[in-house]
């Protein structure tokens, strides 16, 4: 074994994972003891019907499971990937979110509204401890393991190389050279014996698949970013056929229980938007009148599933006749002087977005599923991209898997392969765990880069 290789094997990444979960585990039971010193001192004697020892037990549980559960959500574990300021801004949404919950459990509990200021007290100690944890856990962490030696293999892409420093992943990854396929393929003895991780960007399936099981058999771990073809396979139904095991792909076809289900919360998820939200409509109606006496709703000609078109509905955030000539442009963002003063704070906040609930109590929009687009940019993507046409497999979504994870992607590639991520495993769980992740994303301030819509014009 070469010196300046860390190479890990079945042992060795038994010991980091299991080492790694442990750090993880003491956070989460430490937020939990904090839930527990609140629930023992102002609620365990004070429940209308008494739990006993077993039943306070059993709710203490209950909450670090929803804990767990909304910070897998937002990967506010991720201690290995992400620098801190990410970690606690995704461990205080994740906490944010379980008091809530409990504060309703509460209500729910003692029949009425109940003081809910222990559970401020609980959010703001555990709050402290996840800042503690985040910096500390990272410290640890690169400390006990140092960056792995990378090489970077691509074919006609530019590489990785800047994106790992860009994202703070050098801490991770210790780049030592960028190679095109044929110096690899010159060299290849050499790097596998000093690499730990291999980064491939642009290698056709055929050489990919060889330097895939060259890294295998050397111990060395693969990053690759997904070409069509693999997303495609991932949704591959596993059968056995002929006494052989065999894969089938079709094009999205969820189970009608899933349709129904999804129709289900679509309607009941929007009427109660209305109700609950219906002050906030009125305010940005009388604003978006007030500033410049135009209409308060802008219409536009999107694509949902199969191609149909159907008019999103948004409030106006550019000045009346801002594509009086027909012609689709994209918009400049803040420097686009076609933004009224309102519309710029409604584009920022998102609330522009809002009267697409209509669109998804008229059946034609979900609450999840990919961007709908506009006909002319769909066209033009096409072009150049003729399976982006695959995304119309599903209804349009108001949200969708390239809002929560296409923070830097923006080619209409990049859009394509993450909402074919999301069609190739169509399910509940995903649908819910998407939403949630766009409430994270909704407050973060640079998650519009990348994916927003603000390259629609309107």
């Amino acid at each position: 074994m070469k010196e300046n290789k860390r190479t890990i094997d079945s042992n060795d990444s038994f010991g980091h994972n299991l080492t790694v979960r442990i750090v993880k585990l003491a956070e989460l039971l430490a937020l939990t003891a904090v839930f527990a010193y609140i629930w023992y001192k102002f609620f365990a004697d004070a429940e209308y019907i008494s739990y006993f020892r077993k039943g306070d037990w059993v709710i203490i549980f209950i909450y670090a499971v929803l804990l767990f559960g909304f910070g897998r959500t937002y990967d506010a574990f991720q201690v290995t990937i992400r620098e801190p300021a990410e970690i606690i801004y995704s461990q205080i949404t994740a906490i944010l979110f379980t008091n809530v919950v409990f504060v309703l459990f509460t209500w729910v509990l003692y029949r009425g509204f109940y003081n809910i200021l222990p559970y401020l007290g609980c959010a703001a100690g555990q709050i402290v401890i996840a800042i503690i944890w985040a910096n500390a856990a990272r410290r640890w962490y690169f400390k006990k393991y140092p960056p792995l030696n990378t090489y970077i293999i691509r074919g006609d892409d530019a590489g990785y190389g800047e994106m790992i420093e860009k994202y703070g992943l050098d801490k991770n990854f210790s780049v030592l050279e960028t190679l095109s396929l044929a110096e690899f393929l010159v060299r290849k003895k050499e790097v596998l014996a000093k690499a730990d991780a291999v980064f491939l960007t642009a290698i056709h399936s055929h050489d990919r698949n060889q330097i895939l099981k060259d890294c295998l058999n050397a111990n060395v771990t693969v990053y690759l970013k997904p070409r069509l073809g693999d997303v495609f396979m991932q949704g591959a139904l596993e059968t056995h056929m002929m006494h052989l095991p065999i894969l089938r792909l079709d094009r999205y076809r969820p189970v009608p229980e899933f349709l129904i289900f999804k129709r289900i919360f679509d309607i009941v998820f929007s009427l109660l938007a209305h109700i609950i939200l219906s002050p906030l409509f009125i305010i940005i109606a009388l604003s978006v009148k007030l500033c410049d006496g135009g209409p308060v709703f802008y219409k536009q000609v999107r694509l949902t599933k199969g191609g149909k078109e159907f008019k999103l509905i948004k409030f106006r955030s550019m000045k009346p006749g801002a594509e009086k000539d027909g012609k689709a442009r994209l918009s400049t963002g803040e420097k686009d002087d076609r933004v009224t003063k309102v519309g710029g704070f409604l584009r920022r906040s998102r609330l522009d977005e809002l009267p697409q609930l209509i669109n998804i109590l008229k059946g034609e929009m979900s609450v999840v599923g990919p961007r709908p687009e506009r006909p002319e940019i769909a066209a033009r993507y096409e072009k150049e991209l003729p399976e982006f046409s695959l995304r119309l497999q599903a209804k349009a979504g108001l949200t969708g898997y390239a809002q929560v994870y296409g923070k830097y992607n923006t080619s209409p590639y990049d859009k394509l392969l993450m909402d074919l991520m999301y069609l190739a495993h169509p399910g509940i769980a995903q649908d819910f765990k998407l939403i949630f992740g766009t409430v994270k994303v909704f407050f973060s301030p640079e998650s519009t880069e990348g994916f927003d819509e603000r390259e629609q014009s309107e």
